[in-house]
């Protein structure tokens, strides 16, 4: 068997190896689909492969669903695999609506958008 990119081979036997056996990610993690990951640090040596990829693609804010895609995992697997690095320190995560409240658009350009929109 040749050692591929990860998520090349989707065989259970090698998702329960990436996962420790682990088929849920711990009930406060904070990932949903759209949560976005930054790396804290780089790979290190010796690192799961799968630990070091999800680090050097988070060099960026990623969405949870975008490193599933890349990693061609299932996202409930991606989202154990978050949940180690979240635990050792070496990313963060938040929600993309979890910025502060003036970040959002005033109503009258909603409205101005909404009027745009139905000229269409």
């Amino acid at each position: 068997m040749s050692v591929g990119r990860p998520g090349r081979d989707d065989s259970p036997d090698r998702l329960y190896t990436l996962t420790g056996g682990r088929s849920r990610s711990a009930p406060d993690a904070p990932f949903d689909l759209v949560t976005l990951v930054v790396a804290e640090s780089g790979p290190a040596p010796g690192m799961q492969s799968e630990h070091a990829a999800i680090l050097r693609m988070c060099r960026l804010p990623t969405a949870v669903v975008e490193i599933a895609a890349e990693l061609g995992l299932p996202v409930s697997i991606t989202r154990i695999l978050l949940s180690d690095l979240l635990d050792a320190g070496r990313i963060s995560a938040r929600h993309p609506r979890s910025g502060p409240a003036h970040s959002l658009p005033d109503s009258e350009l909603l409205e101005q958008v909404l009027v745009g929109l139905r000229n269409l």
